[in-house]
């Protein structure tokens, strides 16, 4: 079976010549272990049924006796033994030299069960599903970071091949490596909600040992994916799902599910941009429901191509959820963070991207062309607030956006007379 290039390959190189271990996290299924495989020179997978015993009981006795052999070394799934971070963090003090390990999981750990945090000797990376580019469906022809380093680069006319109808499946499909390497199309639809249906009976419990209802986890995740890039109130998911009679659940036990979702990496969030851009204007910080990828969205509510293809407004909800994904994958070596803006005058951006050096970027995502120049309109707006502010207030300057971004579902990439750029999510790449 072929390796397909993954973005995180650099990253994990880079962050193992410069720390002892690295820790790559992530959801499951989306590429962990076989990412790992590619630079490792030896692998133990505790999830081995042939082996798991013998490796877990020497990791309660003597978890030493499991780091030897040519490094990298890869621990899969290491928070099966919890024991092993203290283990590595020890050996790699011991040592003194980066590149020792490579571990992998997908849920987080109760820092109760390790003694030091790492830091400085174990790296935290995150791995996400593949994005459009790393499925090969984007032609990459419009590189992300190019376009910081170089804003007035030229992209008008460059085109994407992708319809509609292809990034619906995509979207449907999602970014999982199992599905790709499927021949039929039915097939490949299967793989998101075979992975919904062993989060909601297996995986929710399996995380911490608490037991917690099928049902309910279903349930919840309904409500999200009802209210995906929108900033719900959890109160509000709330009251949808104890509608039904037969679900009864209070505040406290949402939140306890909706904790163990985010530590096994379903859902991530974005947090509301807060800057002092206009006095006294109440700026929207709370979260905008996002999953890791937006086939998650689509299995939880029973939807499909078909189906898609015929409410176009509900497509658009899932399309900003893909850009998310993407985005932040075409980022993540430059550690953007994503968040997103909106005031009570009802100006908005559907993302803000951050990058390290300072660097940002004003985002609207737009399925189709009819929405492009309201898009268009949000950011130049956006950004003529902020130079408005740093002329009236030059004591605390506010640094102005270095793009703007609509990135839409259209075939074709250009720069209005605006300044703003529109790009085809079908043509980027990192």
């Amino acid at each position: 079976m072929k390796y397909l290039v993954r973005i995180i390959d650099n990253v994990l190189k880079d962050h193992l010549a410069a720390f002892g271990a690295v820790l790559l996290e992530g959801p499951k299924w989306c590429g962990k272990t076989t990412s790992a495989e590619q630079v490792a020179k030896s692998v133990i997978k505790l999830q081995d049924p042939d082996k798991r015993e013998e490796y877990l009981s020497t990791a309660s006795i003597k978890p030493s006796l499991l780091l030897s052999g040519p490094v990298p070394k890869l621990i899969d799934e290491w928070q099966d033994a919890p024991v092993l971070w203290d283990a590595i963090r020890t050996m790699v003090d011991k040592r003194g030299k980066p590149g020792q390990f490579i571990l992998t999981g997908s849920n987080s750990v109760d820092k109760s069960s390790i003694v030091h945090s790492g830091t400085g000797r174990i790296s935290r990376i995150q791995m996400l599903p593949m994005s459009l580019w790393e499925s090969s469906e984007s032609n990459g022809r419009i590189s992300l970071c190019s376009l910081f380093d170089d804003k007035n680069a030229d992209i008008d006319g460059i085109t994407s091949a992708l319809t509609i109808e292809d990034m619906i499946f995509a979207a449907c499909r999602g970014g999982w490596p199992a599905s790709l390497q499927l021949k039929n199309h039915d097939s490949k639809l299967l793989v998101a909600r075979n992975y919904v249906d062993a989060l909601c009976k297996e995986d929710i419990t399996r995380i911490d040992g608490v037991q917690r209802n099928a049902k309910t986890a279903r349930k919840i995740l309904w409500s999200y994916a009802r209210n995906i890039s929108t900033i719900a109130k959890k109160t509000s998911m709330l009251a949808d799902i104890t509608e039904s009679e037969d679900i009864s659940l209070s505040q406290p036990t949402f939140d306890d599910y909706l904790s163990a979702l985010e530590k096994l990496f379903v859902i991530q969030d974005i947090d509301g941009w807060c800057p002092a851009i206009r006095s006294k204007t109440v700026i929207r910080s709370m979260p905008k429901r996002c999953f890791v990828d937006p086939s998650i969205a689509v299995a939880c509510l029973n939807l499909s191509p078909s189906i898609l293809r015929e409410q176009l407004k509900t497509f658009g909800f899932i399309f900003e959820q893909m850009c998310i994904r993407d985005l932040r994958a075409y980022s993540q070596e430059r550690k953007g963070i994503l968040s997103y803006y909106r005031d009570r005058y009802g100006l908005e951006a559907d993302g803000v991207l951050h990058l390290e050096d300072g660097k940002y970027a004003l985002l609207e995502f737009k399925l189709g062309s009819n929405a492009i120049e309201e898009g268009a309109r949000h950011l130049t707006e956006l950004a003529a607030l902020v130079k408005q502010k740093n002329a009236t207030e030059p004591q605390v300057p506010l640094r102005e956006p270095d793009l703007l971004l609509v990135i839409t579902g259209g075939n074709m990439a250009y720069t209005r007379q605006d300044g703003v750029k529109v790009i085809p999510l079908g043509c980027l790449k990192p």
